[in-house]
C-alpha cells in the first residue's frame, strides 16, 4: 500500500482515520498532508515532502493513487469541504499523482439534480411548468462533477446515490470511473443473521416494504441478496397534501395485501431520510395491521431535530441505518432515537471495494466485512456476534 496515500478533506475526520486504518497505511494521516489555512481564511493544503529533498520538487507524488476522503458533518459546511476537494485534488495532479480517487458516501450536490434546462439524453421531456420550477436555479451537481474532472479527480466513490440522473451525468463526465455502492450485502448480513427481525423459514415471517415507487429498485435489490424465497414485498404510494404531509396506499405493485403483514416482521426501506415525514406516515399506516415488528432500514440519515423528533415515532420499533453521514454516530445527536438505533459502520467495506479496485484485495475483509454499533439504550444490546 506504499503507493497509496491517502488524506481527509478536515484534519480530524473519523471516516478518513477509519479508512487509512482498514487501507493498512502505515503512516499517521496527518503526517502525509498539511491541511493548512490561512490568516484570511483560504485553504491551502500541502503534501508534506522531505525538507532536505531538492531533487525531487513537485514530483513528491509521482506514480501514486491519493484517496480524499470527503464526509459532511454538522461543523462543516458542505460549500467549504466542497471547495476542499477540489484543491486537494488539483494539489495532487500537480505533484505528480497519478490518479485521484474521491471517497464521498453522500454525494455532494447531487439532490440538485435538475435547472430549467434539459440535459442531454438523459431525462425524458419536462413540461414548462416543470422547467418553471427551477427558473433562474442552476444544475449544481452537474457543475460538482465538471469541477472535480477539472480540479483533478479521476474516481468517484459514493454510496446509495438517490438520483439516476446524477449517476448517469457522473459516469460520462468521468468516462464510466464512477461507482455507485449499495450496502445490500451488509443489510442482507445483518437481517439474516442478527435478531433485528425474525425471517421465518426461508422469508415467511418477513416483509420488505418500500415506502414510495422510488424506493422500490432499492428494496428489490435488498430482496435479491436476502435469497429468501417466501418473503414478500410491498409497495406503497404516496400522495402529498401539503409540503410535508402525505397519504399513503397500497399499489397494485404490491405481492401481497395489508392484512398479510399481520403478525409478521415487517422492514421499510429507503435510501435516505431527512425529515421524517413520509416514514412516519408510512409506518402509522402499516402499524394499523398489527405487524409483529415494524422497523425501518435507511442508509443515508440527516440527523435534524425534525427527523429526530418524527423518528421517535411510537409506529417504528427499530431503526437500522450506516455510517455515510458520520454524526449519526455521535450520541448527542442521535438524541432519544439511541433507544431504537443501530448503526452499520461502512468505513470497513468500503476499503474492500478500493482494495479490489486498486487490485491489492489481499481478502482479509471476505467475510468480516463490516462493523455494528449499538447503544446500550437499545433493548437488544449487546449486539450478536456477526459470525
Amino acid at each position: 500500500m506504499d503507493r497509496i496515500l491517502l488524506t481527509g478533506n478536515y484534519s480530524d475526520s473519523p471516516f478518513a482515520m477509519d479508512m487509512a486504518q482498514y487501507l493498512g497505511i502505515r503512516e499517521d494521516i496527518s503526517d502525509l498532508v498539511s491541511l493548512k489555512t490561512y490568516a484570511n481564511s483560504e485553504f491551502c493544503p500541502r503534501y508534506i515532502s522531505d525538507p532536505d529533498d531538492l531533487e525531487n520538487i513537485g514530483t513528491r507524488l509521482k506514480g501514486r493513487t491519493v484517496i480524499i476522503c470527503s464526509t459532511s458533518t454538522q461543523g462543516r459546511e458542505r460549500n467549504n469541504l466542497g471547495m476542499r476537494n477540489f484543491i486537494l485534488a488539483r494539489a495532487a495532479k500537480e505533484n505528480g499523482a497519478e490518479r485521484v480517487i474521491l471517497i464521498e458516501p453522500d454525494l455532494f450536490y447531487s439532490a440538485q439534480d435538475r435547472g430549467c434546462f434539459r440535459y442531454g439524453e438523459m431525462e425524458k421531456e419536462r413540461s414548462a411548468s416543470d422547467m418553471k420550477k427551477f427558473d433562474g436555479q442552476a444544475f449544481s451537481a452537474l457543475l460538482y462533477a465538471q469541477l472535480l474532472k477539472t480540479a483533478g479527480v479521476d474516481t468517484v466513490i459514493t454510496v446509495h446515490n438517490h438520483s439516476v440522473k446524477v449517476q448517469n451525468l457522473f459516469r460520462e463526465i468521468f468516462n464510466g470511473d464512477f461507482h455507485n455502492l449499495i450496502p445490500t450485502d451488509i443489510y442482507s448480513h445483518y437481517i439474516r443473521t442478527s435478531d433485528f427481525v425474525q425471517t421465518g423459514k426461508d422469508g415467511d415471517n418477513l416483509v420488505l416494504v418500500a415506502p414510495d415507487k422510488g424506493a422500490t429498485p432499492f428494496t428489490n435489490h435488498v430482496w435479491d441478496a436476502l435469497q429468501l424465497p417466501n418473503c414478500k414485498r410491498v409497495v406503497m404510494d404516496k400522495v402529498r397534501s401539503g409540503e410535508r404531509e402525505v397519504k399513503m396506499t397500497l399499489s397494485p405493485l404490491s405481492e401481497v395485501g395489508m392484512d398479510y403483514l399481520e403478525g409478521r416482521d415487517v422492514i421499510v426501506l429507503d435510501d435516505m431520510v431527512r425529515t421524517g415525514s413520509t416514514i412516519v406516515q408510512c409506518c402509522e399506516h402499516l402499524k394499523t395491521v398489527s405487524p409483529r415488528r415494524l422497523c425501518f432500514g435507511v442508509t443515508h440519515f440527516y440527523t435534524s431535530p425534525e427527523a429526530r423528533e418524527k423518528l421517535n415515532s411510537p409506529f417504528i420499533d427499530e431503526i437500522m441505518t450506516t455510517s455515510s453521514l458520520p454524526d449519526i454516530m455521535n450520541r448527542d445527536q442521535q438524541g432519544r432515537l439511541r433507544r431504537k438505533l443501530v448503526v452499520l459502520k461502512l468505513s470497513k467495506w468500503i476499503a474492500r471495494y478500493v482494495m479490489r479496485l486498486l487490485d491489492v484485495d489481499d481478502g482479509r475483509y471476505l467475510k468480516d466485512f463490516y462493523a455494528i454499533d449499538m447503544s446500550s439504550k437499545n433493548p437488544r444490546w449487546p449486539p450478536p456476534s456477526m459470525y
